[in-house]
């Protein structure tokens, strides 16, 4: 994946073997180092999980996992809130997120 808005990748389905898992509605950021640590995933059961960036492949059309296992169930999810950033409170307008998921500011057109 080359740099691509995050919004676009947060607008993406998560799947499995093209089975839709859910919808990511946040990501977490790490506060040192501005790295996407992973996203929040509503997923078709109504639960949330987290789903780790490095696990994730983020394609063209989809994020696809290679197992369910890789979601860390909603009881845990906490663990992610309390240690990191929510993408709202990084103080970017208009990220985007490289191979690495290193966050960055989207460059003026001008």
């Amino acid at each position: 994946m080359e740099g691509r808005p995050l919004s676009e990748v947060l607008s993406l389905p998560v799947r499995m073997h093209g089975i839709e898992l859910g919808r990511p509605v946040d990501a977490f950021v790490d506060p040192s180092s501005n790295r996407v640590l992973g996203f929040e995933i509503h997923c078709g059961d109504d639960a949330r999980r987290f789903l780790p960036f490095p696990v994730a492949c983020v394609r063209a059309g989809e994020i696809e996992i290679r197992s369910a296992l890789v979601l860390i169930g909603e009881r845990d999810l906490d663990y992610y809130r309390l240690r990191s950033r929510r993408l709202a409170d990084a103080g970017y307008e208009q990220p985007w997120i490289d191979a690495d998921g290193c966050l960055h500011e989207a460059l003026s057109a001008a």
